[in-house]
């Protein structure tokens, strides 16, 4: 029995709907045959298998939401698959008797290391004999040389004076308070690990002060100050108006390690404005995932004070009549994801204007048979692909986006516009590649088959990504202006509608003519750009759609 699991489908994709499921028990399976059909985020997908034989049982069905190595079906081994898994067994058989050869040779390193690590320690311990003895033996030398230096006759008390010195510079060596150079001027702090003084020192001190200084003593020993006395070893200067808060204070800030999460993981985290090591991973090792990333993107836009709104609790809306509860599509779900988290990011501006398409329409009607004989439509998006592409050449700080990790802003030399499909299952974005490199019936006949593409559920995942740059036409519909959000990581969008026909005053005539005027609207994100150079992208665009003369039919 063989298993097919769920393959990786593309970046940052980790599960999808089940739409249909091609096959059934008891069919024969080939390789690379479709098996299911499965809606992703943004594209249909046929899974191909990637096993081979009966089919005996199939674990999934429509509707159901499937994961990137959950079973789909397993199938009964055929002969090339017995004999295949036959060799591997082989083969890893083999493979384990070399590990278990190399396993031994490391045991026996290990032992042959274990016998040295006590060799050296047996070593260790025999050189710290021979420094106590070397230290015993100094102790006595210096005991015997201060007995032939004092003559006989210094057997005789010191005067007072004397003996009080020679009190402080022992006191040095003992426990007393030192001025030691800190951080806080003035600090007094006490060196501890040394002898205290005893009571009977202090009597003994006494005693001294009370006899009386002999004439004829001997010359005095040279007297050890505190500077030139070394600090015995293991002695702690400790802050005694601080105490151990000194240690905790001094010590560093543990580094923090780095997030354990994929390079593809980092690059949605950095595109939906989220720190990466803020997320809890649910994988192994507390590893982090794309879905991790979006669960926390949420969370943070329902909780009040990170820029969302709270998550209001819904009512029960049965107790005002009959509801129908219905799942989410995956398209649908991902385009909240998405434009929630860019509306959450992005510091928005819309900038609204008008374009006199007099011209363009008797244009557009003029040249529709030819383009429409090549394959496509000339339509007003087709048209605005042109002129949007033409204007990211003039204005390329608007063909970018925003790399906050790094501080940069990234600014793109392709020119890859995406347009705005509506269909059954949602909103879809397909990319147009290197507009800028194409004429406008080329334009034309490739967005007319991408729109249908996207209609027919046959678009694929890399036709909708790669965008630098995205328009979205509502004009087919209707209405005046609106604000499109921008589909980040881009930093602009426009928004064309409906076009009417209006009474606009004529400088050279001085009267008023119907002219038919095109609604703009261009959103963009304001960190990236300025209101002046949108406002003057904007009237670029405005004024080559009014001058089609600008830009030549055919390139």
């Amino acid at each position: 029995m063989a298993d097919f699991t769920l393959p990786e489908l593309g970046e940052n994709i980790a599960s999808g709907d089940v739409l249909r499921v091609l096959v059934k028990p008891g069919d024969q399976l080939a390789k690379d045959q479709p098996v299911v059909e499965l809606e992703t985020d943004k594209a249909t997908i046929e899974v191909p298998s990637s096993v081979e034989g009966k089919i005996s049982a199939v674990n999934v069905k429509q509707g159901d939401k499937v994961k990137v190595g959950q079973v789909i079906l397993t199938v009964a081994d055929s002969a090339e698959g017995q004999e295949g898994r036959k060799a591997e067994g082989q083969e890893s058989r083999a493979e384990g008797r070399e590990g278990g050869k190399e396993r031994q040779e490391g045991g026996k390193e290990r032992q042959e290391g274990g016998k040295e690590r006590q060799e050296g320690e047996r070593g260790r311990q025999e050189g710290e004999r021979g420094r106590q003895e070397g230290g015993e033996a100094r102790q006595e030398g210096g005991t015997e040389t201060q007995a032939e230096v004092t003559p006989k006759r210094a057997e005789s008390k010191p005067s007072p004076a004397k003996a009080e010195k020679a009190d402080r510079a022992e006191a040095v060596g003992a426990n007393t308070a030192a001025k030691v150079p800190s951080g806080d001027p003035g600090l007094e702090q006490h060196v501890e690990g040394a002898r205290r003084e005893t009571a009977a020192d202090k009597a003994g001190t006494k005693r001294a002060a009370a006899e009386p200084a002999d004439a004829d003593e001997a010359p005095e020993a040279p007297q050890r100050t505190q500077k030139e006395e070394p600090q015995p070893r293991g002695q702690k200067v400790v802050d005694i108006s601080r105490g151990a808060r000194q240690q905790a204070e001094s010590a560093a800030a543990p580094e923090m390690p780095p997030a354990p999460a994929a390079p593809s993981v980092r690059r949605m985290a950095r595109e939906l404005g989220v720190d990466v090591n803020e997320v809890s991973g649910s994988g192994p090792a507390g590893r982090i995932s794309v879905d991790d990333v979006k669960a926390h993107a949420k969370r943070i836009v329902a909780t009040p004070g990170r820029g969302g709104a709270a998550a209001v609790p819904l009512p029960d809306f049965t107790r005002f009549g009959e509801i129908d509860r219905q799942p989410m599509r995956a398209v649908r779900r991902k385009t909240a994801e998405h434009l929630s988290a860019a509306w959450q990011t992005i510091p928005h501006v819309t900038q609204f204007d008008l374009a006199d398409v007099t011209a363009l329409e008797e244009l557009r009607k003029k040249y529709a048979k030819q383009v429409e004989a090549a394959g496509g439509n000339l339509t007003v998006t087709a048209i605005a692909v042109k002129v949007v592409a033409s204007a990211l050449r003039v204005f390329p700080h608007f063909n970018a986006s925003i790399d906050l990790a790094a501080d940069e802003i990234i600014v793109k030399k392709y020119v890859n516009i995406g347009v705005a499909v509506d269909t059954d299952r949602g909103l879809l974005v397909p990319v147009i590649r290197n507009a800028d490199q194409k004429n406008i019936v080329q334009l034309a006949v490739e967005l007319a088959q991408l729109s249908e593409k996207a209609r027919t559920r046959k678009i694929a995942l890399e036709e909708m990504q790669g965008g630098s740059f995205s328009i979205s036409n509502l004009g087919g519909i209707g209405g005046t202006y609106f604000t499109p959000i921008v589909n980040a990581p881009e930093v602009a969008i426009l928004g064309i509608s409906r076009a009417r026909v209006e009474p606009v005053y004529q400088k050279d005539t001085g009267q008023f003519a119907p002219r038919t005027m095109l609604p703009l609207s261009l959103s963009y994100d304001h960190r990236a750009i300025d209101g002046a150079d949108g406002i003057r992208f904007l009237r670029w665009v405005a004024e080559a759609l009014e001058q089609p003369f600008l830009l030549s039919l055919q390139g």
